[in-house]
């Protein structure tokens, strides 16, 4: 069941918060490692507000009061995100034992909606690479093929959503960590505009490259978890604008984008390497359905180019060498990690303020290249999805980090200029040797602060995808889960 469903199935009386409960968590137990899904479960905990919301459900079925629409559905809580009382290790060894004394903002605010969580999701160490391999949990894997990663840095929640732990979970994304997961496990994956939902209560993300979004099987499921976690937090330095009063961004779901006007390119924003041939023809039908849908389809050419990477490179090592990591715990840290940190502490201050600066300026630039179009089409990633352990190198951090950049050019322009952008599961590979098929996502962005218009158009593209013989539909995933 999709969340909706599932929800709805509470309000028929055909299921209850209890039930659904103990069915994942027995999942979970089951299939958690094999998937690297969860870092940490709180199973107790969930089957105690489990209770309590079948309890309130039933009275609500009698009384006829109304609840949140995601009232009572599982979710998770990507381990990057603080939880009071409850382990919170950042991905890394050096937190394996950190504790939070509070939760992050957009927990409490899942956690008003009704919504129970059961535990915390896998992560990569500080939530750096594409990939998730962290040494506190097992690698996160695709639910189609154990062999492939399930992408990182929302590779746990990916991995707990497509394989079935969970009907759908919160993830973050600061250079493509929700769309890349969705991408390579059949996922939708939505990253929201800058400042549409808070980093509350810390505000730590000075470069606005990183905001937390949902992950979910369909555009609908998405769109209801992007409606508990949007708005700013008391203290919010910035925010996008707020829909009209009554307008939520499921119910824009069941809106018509009318003809839109979408510019298009599969050349890589970030390197010049060539894509996946199957990646490439998953890109073209997508373009082929939106022309057939009635929009208009208009070949670009890519407002950011390779030369960006440099000064992306500087903005983010910085971000990198922030966490505040005691010295004598710093030889623990991830090779890739130390790395980063160390380019990061060697920018002298000016340095950092003239690359932000320089980075909001390739922004702005990219921002009024494409100001007359209400969308934008490109593959989510450069290649078919990766084996675990492909692009991990822990003998040279810096080939590391190139072959990432090479695998995923497409996704961090979005974060540069904080536009919305979706990838969903608009395509399949060729059958591999061994049987398996491998989800292939392609990507729309929409225009600065209109996430509504992008659920729109991305529920529309769903909804055309939805018969069995198109590229929606869900092959099986691997024997080891059924």
């Amino acid at each position: 069941m999709s969340a909706l469903e599932l929800a709805a199935a509470y309000r028929a009386g055909q299921a209850s918060p209890t039930e659904a409960v103990d069915a994942f968590l027995a999942r979970i137990e089951a299939h958690s490692d094999a998937l690297g899904a969860f870092v940490t479960v709180t199973a107790d905990a969930a089957r105690t507000k489990a209770q309590r919301a079948t309890e309130k459900l039933r009275a609500a079925l009698v009384s006829g009061d109304e609840l949140p629409p995601l009232f009572g559905i599982p979710t998770a809580v990507k381990d990057l995100n603080s939880t009071a009382g409850v382990r919170t290790t950042f991905g890394s060894v050096v937190f394996a034992d950190f504790v939070p004394t509070v939760s992050d903002e957009i927990v409490l605010r899942m956690d008003r909606a009704g919504m129970i969580s059961l535990g915390k999701t896998n992560t990569p160490e500080f939530g750096s690479p594409c990939y998730t391999e962290p040494d506190v949990a097992p690698p996160a894997r695709s639910a189609y093929d154990l062999t492939r990663s399930a992408g990182g840095s929302s590779g746990g929640a990916a991995a707990a959503v497509s394989g079935g732990l969970l009907p759908i979970a919160q993830a973050s994304d600061g250079g493509g960590s929700i769309r890349i997961p969705a991408s390579v496990t059949g996922l939708v994956g939505f990253k929201p505009s800058r400042g549409r939902v808070t980093r509350g209560p810390v505000f730590g993300d000075f470069t606005g490259l990183s905001t937390p979004g949902p992950m979910a099987r369909t555009v609908r499921d998405s769109a209801a978890l992007l409606d508990v976690l949007a708005g700013p937090a008391a203290g919010e330095p910035s925010w996008a604008p707020p829909l009209p009063s009554g307008e939520t961004y499921l119910g824009w779901c069941d809106r018509p984008p009318g003809r839109l006007r979408i510019a298009r390119w599969s050349d890589a924003a970030f390197t010049d390497e060539p894509v996946d041939p199957q990646v490439r023809a998953a890109y073209e039908r997508a373009a082929a359905l939106l022309s057939e849908l009635g929009h208009e389809i208009v070949d670009v050419a890519p407002p950011i180019g390779p030369d960006v990477l440099p000064t992306f490179e500087v903005v983010w090592s910085v971000s990198a060498a922030l966490t505040p990591v005691p010295d004598e715990a710093e030889p623990l840290l991830r090779p890739l990690t130390r790395w980063l940190r160390s380019r990061g502490n060697a920018v002298a201050a000016p340095e950092f303020g003239t690359a932000l600066i320089a980075l909001r300026q390739i922004a702005a630039r990219a921002i009024v290249e494409l100001s007359e179009y209400d969308a934008v089409l490109t593959p989510t990633l450069a290649r078919l999805p990766a084996a675990v352990g492909q692009l991990r190198n822990d003998e040279d951090p810096a080939a590391d980090f190139a072959a990432q950049v090479q695998y995923t050019p497409f996704t961090a322009q979005w974060n540069v200029t904080g536009m919305p952008a979706v990838s969903l599961p608009m395509g399949w590979s060729a059958p591999t040797p061994s049987g398996a098929v491998w989800p292939i996502g392609v990507m729309l962005a929409g225009r600065p602060a209109a996430d509504h218009l992008l659920y729109s158009l991305a529920a529309q593209v769903e909804e055309a995808c939805s018969d069995p013989g198109n590229p929606w539909r869900r092959p099986a995933v691997a024997a080891e889960l059924r």
